[in-house]
């Protein structure tokens, strides 16, 4: 429905001011639950990084999510096995793609 804020070249057009930054864990330390990890088209910038990080992060058992802008990654730790179509909507709906589990 929505699309990418990032031109191709990887520039944002939302620009910097007031721009949130990501909340990012390289390595989940969860004891429990499920890490899942997602191939994600789209993600350029700090921007797409951060929206995710929210959209994402707001879902009902999430408790951790880390984006990888480099390899086009998203980490996702919950309480329980994520349901794959729901986050597939809310990346869609944020304007990127889930292309699968990575």
């Amino acid at each position: 429905m929505s699309s990418s804020c990032c031109s191709t070249d990887g520039n944002c057009s939302t620009g910097a001011a007031g721009q949130a930054t990501a909340t990012a864990t390289a390595t989940a330390t969860a004891t429990e639950g499920a890490t899942t990890t997602y191939a994600v088209s789209g993600m350029t910038c700090g921007h797409c990084k951060a929206t995710l990080t929210k959209v994402i992060g707001a879902l009902d058992g999430v408790t951790e999510v880390d984006v990888d802008l480099d390899t086009g990654r998203v980490t996702v730790t919950s309480a329980a096995e994520p349901d794959d179509a729901v986050i597939a909507e809310v990346v869609d709906e944020a304007g990127y793609e889930l292309t699968g589990r990575a």
